[in-house]
């Protein structure tokens, strides 16, 4: 019996120990199938910053998921890696990578409060969590963390787990890493910080919202305090400086400003985000070279928002609407009176907006040097410079003075500037019969007018008059709609068109000789770039705003390679060129002559003056300004057009553009020839006629007559 019970017994033990080690074995798998391999660690590529850069390679935006810069430990200020030392690990050059006494005190802790409240973590520990493992406070992570930290600590040397530790750990305000942190908190690149702004930093990392600067000023001062006494007592630091330390004023948060340029920024993330993936583009450090000039585009941007403002006023004025700018009543006011003020201010009524749209690029290259897409991008991150598409108005109608030069027009040729009534027959547009005078045509359009059957359509110059005939320069200058639907039914609507696509215009335009009034809608961008073209010797240059995009190795990705084509021989392109200088010099873009440089432009004004547009370019830069209402409101009453309301504006801008850049004219051509004229007649001008004219012809076309 007592065999059987001896045996039983053994039999127990055995079963029982072999029970243990399975369970040990299963639950010891468990444990470590949950690490990573340790050698992960030395492939770990944090999620970092892609930074943007304008055309002088200045910073001027950041994508990022987690603020990052990584830093190399040489470069990490002493007083913080002796600060985090002090704080988080003071026996980090002798443990194993965790510490008992710190896990027991934790456990005893833990059971105390009856939760899950003190860390107890080594360095290493808290490497190991913050790279590979969750931060959820649950006994197998803690125990995961342990055996991953030991690897850590076998595979790497103290100083290269300092290293990854200052570059991964969160320091609050989005920042990770002690290079980000720096700049996020005080501006200052790290080998700028002082003894007590390290101790700062070091001070949020356990609990960075509670012990945030900008957000708990007193608290965080007592944290600093904390760490610079833990310094002092570990003899990093002698009283003096302790004391001298806690002293130095805390940073104070600083209201964010608008970034300038965030319209373009928005634009070109639309280009490589799904070119790149999300993860590369948000997470892959990479470094986008653009070509935007962002101290210009700052400037722009303030000049057009202050003019539009401006234009506000004057029509909630006429509207009985008085606006108030609070941000200069309350500059005027005592803190106390302000309180009050503010209290007994009536509620203002509702206005509308104007909105408004300003795009800049190099002629010769397409590089884009200022895209503002409206008045306030967090309001409204509707692009009005690439996205809106709206009626040009005149401003489209160099491409039918384009189309007529390529037929053998000059800018002395005289065009009727007379009423003309056209009908749609169901195929084309027709005009009626031009032989006769203008009240037997009114007389036989009358019936035409009132019928279901017929479409028919009698343009008007502004202002209704019109003076018979015109040269074609004079018409140009002075924006004559008449001369304009003339001109485009002598030339033709589809060559018109097809002018206006060797330009560069892609947009949608109808065979109709409305078209040379501007009723098809285009882009700002596209209305510029297609007027470039004519301002680059007749060279068609795609517009671009990315020179290059470089990995965080600097390896080049992407770089910009030129696609141009000839569209326009160079003397036509000179010639139309010439006489839209004369629009700034003599006709509706007066404006622009505040500039005192050569400038050729074009006015623009829609139907109903729901758009008003001015289009002007030097040899190097073009540039298009649109103002409008986004709900298409028409301004009878306002009467703002491209040359009376738009061209002061851009004409403001283009000043700070151009200022450091010489007054350089536009190149002229071989086959270019000068001949003085009669403004008025386009004939060769006598020697007594007191307005004549220097004007450029193909050689050959010069007018032979007085």
């Amino acid at each position: 019996m007592n065999i059987l019970k001896s045996k039983f017994f053994i039999f127990s033990f055995v079963f029982a120990a072999t029970l243990g080690i399975f369970v040990c074995a299963a639950l010891t798998y468990y444990i470590v199938s949950g690490i990573p391999p340790v050698y992960e660690l030395e492939e770990y590529s944090p999620s970092l910053t892609t930074k943007v850069f304008d055309k002088n390679n200045n910073l001027i935006y950041e994508f990022s998921v987690e603020k990052r810069q990584l830093v190399p430990l040489d470069e990490i200020p002493v007083d913080i890696q002796n600060a985090v030392i002090s704080m988080e690990d003071r026996n980090f050059f002798k443990h194993a990578g965790f510490s008992l006494k710190g896990i027991v005190r934790a456990l005893v802790n833990d059971i105390v409060l009856g939760k899950a409240a003190q860390g107890g973590s080594t360095v290493t520990q808290q490497l190991s969590r913050g790279v590979f493992l969750t931060k959820e406070k649950k006994i197998i992570r803690k125990v995961r963390e342990i055996f991953l930290s030991v690897q850590i600590e076998r595979a790497f040397s103290k100083q290269e787990i300092l290293q990854m530790y200052l570059n991964e750990i969160y320091f609050g305000e989005g920042a990770y890493g002690v290079k980000a942190a720096a700049k996020k908190y005080f501006n200052k690149d790290l080998s700028e910080l002082t003894l007590g702004e390290s101790a700062m930093l070091v001070g949020v990392i356990p609990l960075p919202s509670r012990y945030n600067p900008f957000a708990h000023p007193e608290t965080a001062k007592q944290r600093r305090a904390l760490v610079l006494n833990s310094m002092q007592e570990m003899g990093f630091i002698t009283p003096e400086e302790a004391k001298a330390a806690k002293e130095e004023p805390l940073p104070e948060k600083k209201q964010a400003a608008d970034k300038p340029g965030l319209y373009f920024i928005e634009y070109i993330r639309r280009i490589l985000e799904p070119k790149y993936g999300m993860d590369t583009f948000w997470k892959g450090g990479l470094n986008i070279y653009t070509t935007i000039d962002i101290e210009k585009q700052a400037l722009a941007e303030q000049i057009m928002n202050e003019r539009l403002h401006d234009y506000d006023v004057r029509l909630a004025k006429d509207l009985g609407i008085e606006i108030v700018d609070d941000s200069i009543a309350s500059e005027a006011l005592p803190e106390e009176e302000e309180a009050s003020s503010a209290e007994e201010k009536p509620e203002q009524k509702e206005y509308p907006q104007l909105q408004g749209a300003f795009f800049a690029r190099d002629v010769k290259t397409g590089a884009i040097r200022i895209m503002i897409g409206g008045r306030n991008y967090e309001e409204s991150r509707f692009n009005r410079a690439t996205q809106a598409k709206r009626q040009p108005g005149s401003s489209f109608k160099p491409f039918v003075w384009m189309a007529a030069l390529e037929k053998g027009y000059t800018p002395s040729t005289m065009i009727k500037d007379l009423e003309m009534v056209f009908y749609y027959d169901g195929n084309n547009w027709r005009v009626f019969d031009e032989a006769k005078d203008q009240y037997s045509l009114q007389l036989a359009a009358q019936p035409f007018m009132y019928s279901k059957d017929f479409d028919v359509w009698a343009p008007r110059n502004i202002g209704g008059s019109s003076s018979g005939f015109s040269t074609l320069r004079r018409a140009l200058e002075l924006s004559r709609n008449l001369v304009a639907v003339n001109l485009i039914d002598a030339v033709g609507v589809k060559n018109t068109i097809n002018a206006a696509r060797r330009a560069g215009i892609k947009s949608a335009l109808p065979n109709a000789p409305a078209l040379a009034l501007g009723v098809s809608v285009v882009s700002l961008d596209e209305l510029v770039s297609a007027m470039s073209t004519f301002a680059n010797n007749g060279i068609y240059v795609e517009e671009y705003a990315i020179e290059r995009v470089e990995d965080q190795n600097g390896r080049v990705l992407e770089q910009h390679i030129p696609n141009e084509r000839e569209a326009f021989s160079p003397q036509d392109s000179f010639i139309l060129i010439n006489m839209m200088k004369g629009v700034v010099k003599r006709g509706t873009g007066g404006a622009a002559r505040a500039i005192k440089k050569p400038i050729a432009g074009k006015t623009g004004t829609s139907q109903s003056y729901r758009d008003a547009w001015f289009i002007g370019m030097t040899p190097n830069i073009a540039a298009g300004a649109w103002m409008g209402y986004d709900d298409d409101t028409a301004q009878e009453k306002g009467r703002w057009t491209g040359g009376g309301a738009v061209a002061p504006w851009w004409t403001a801008i283009m000043q700070e553009v151009l200022k450091d850049e010489p007054a350089a004219d536009f190149h002229v051509p071989d086959g270019i020839s000068f001949a003085s004229v009669n403004p008025e007649t386009g004939k060769l001008a006598l020697p007594g006629d007191r307005n004549k004219f220097l004007e450029a012809f193909k050689k050959g076309t010069e007018p032979s007559s007085f």
